[in-house]
């Protein structure tokens, strides 16, 4: 595929300027593509593979993205549903999305070797909802029933937890006391959702309290904030991540009613429809945060060669934060004498495009 042509890069903050002059341009959103609990996890399955041998096991998809789970497997990663599909005595991963407590109990009763890859905003909403439960509020999980991350906070403390899956579901939820009741979310959602769902239930409960901190990572609000910044701009915008992967579901939805003219998501570049090109002088391009740059790359290139060679960088923030290999592993790592490892800042390399 040709290359787009790009040129110096810089980061400033800012949306796209003016209307669009007929010339095709891609506007290229930042941050995009893996945050930092994703590259966490991606990279201790890697290492696990290095140091253990294959295979390992992960149970779920160690993320949500179909090209990050077909490469690992082809490295060795065996993926399962479930715990009691692993040998016993075998290393295991879990996911980024977080497991509940009955699933640590049933790998401690396999004498699994496991290696936990929750990613630690996760850990902190499962701290959350094991405290609140513990002084005896209900509280209402604002998430996707059936979202591997609500199960796992789900099973912190089924008692005191039910799952409100959307504003429409406000409505149906019961409480035993309206003057003890927090709400916490899962990580992944859309904020404008979020908000207009604790809104309902505010009309409902005006005495509902809010979590100490925001749920919702820092990755899913900061890749929202960059669509809605050129989603304006935008006759089309593409998003690249799989259909399971919540947030990027959420960044569809987000530049459309941003005002993006038409809005699609794709695993990869083949996926796209050329017929989606017709008319079009704008393109958006992001992508979710399970989503190696790798897959952007060949996006860009594809739209390259349709005409869309000019692509300009809308970086709207810097990402920098960046967590530790899960403790099991480093100590494991450590104890073989091997060099600490420190995940990639934004598990990529930038591209190097005109900012805007």
């Amino acid at each position: 595929m040709t290359s787009p042509t790009v040129s110096a890069s810089g980061t400033p903050a800012g949306p796209a300027t003016g209307p669009s002059t007929g010339a095709k341009r891609v506007l290229l959103a930042a941050p995009r593509g893996y945050c930092a609990g994703v590259d966490r996890a991606v990279i201790a399955v890697e290492k696990a593979l290095e140091h253990y041998g294959a295979p390992v096991y992960v149970r779920k998809e160690i993320v949500h993205n179909r090209y990050v789970v077909e490469t690992l497997a082809a490295r060795g990663a065996v993926f399962v549903d479930e715990t009691d599909e692993v040998p016993e005595g075998a290393h295991v991963v879990f996911s980024a999305h977080g497991v509940s407590p009955a699933v640590h109990a049933q790998a401690a009763a396999r004498n699994l070797q496991t290696i936990d890859a929750t990613c630690p905003l996760v850990t902190k909403v499962h701290k959350e909802a094991v405290r609140f439960a513990s002084e005896d509020y209900d509280i209402l999980l604002i998430g996707h029933d059936g979202h591997e991350e609500v199960e796992g906070t789900y099973g912190e403390a089924p008692d005191h937890i039910q799952v409100v899956n959307s504003p429409d579901a406000v409505a149906d939820v019961v409480v035993r006391d309206p003057d003890r009741l927090i709400w916490i979310s899962q990580t992944t959602l859309s904020v404008d959702e979020t908000m207009d769902t604790v809104r309902r239930l505010r009309e409902r409960f005006p005495n509902l309290q809010d979590p100490p901190s925001d749920d919702i990572c820092y990755a899913t609000q900061n890749r929202q904030v960059a669509v809605k910044k050129l989603a304006p701009e935008c006759d089309l915008v593409i998003t690249v991540g799989s259909a399971n992967s919540s947030n990027s579901v959420r960044l569809v939805e987000v530049a459309l009613d941003a005002g993006a003219r038409s809005s699609y998501r794709v695993d990869q570049a083949s996926e796209i429809d050329l017929a989606w090109l017709d008319g079009v002088t704008t393109v958006g391009v992001t992508s979710g945060a399970s989503v190696p740059e790798i897959l952007v790359k060949d996006v860009l290139a594809l739209l390259a060669e349709h005409g869309f060679g000019d692509v300009q960088e809308v970086r709207t923030a810097t990402e920098d934060l960046m967590f530790s290999l899960p403790r099991e592993l480093r100590a494991d790592l450590k104890a073989a004498g091997k060099a600490p490892v420190v995940p990639r800042r934004e598990g990529r390399t930038s591209l190097d495009v005109q900012p805007v």
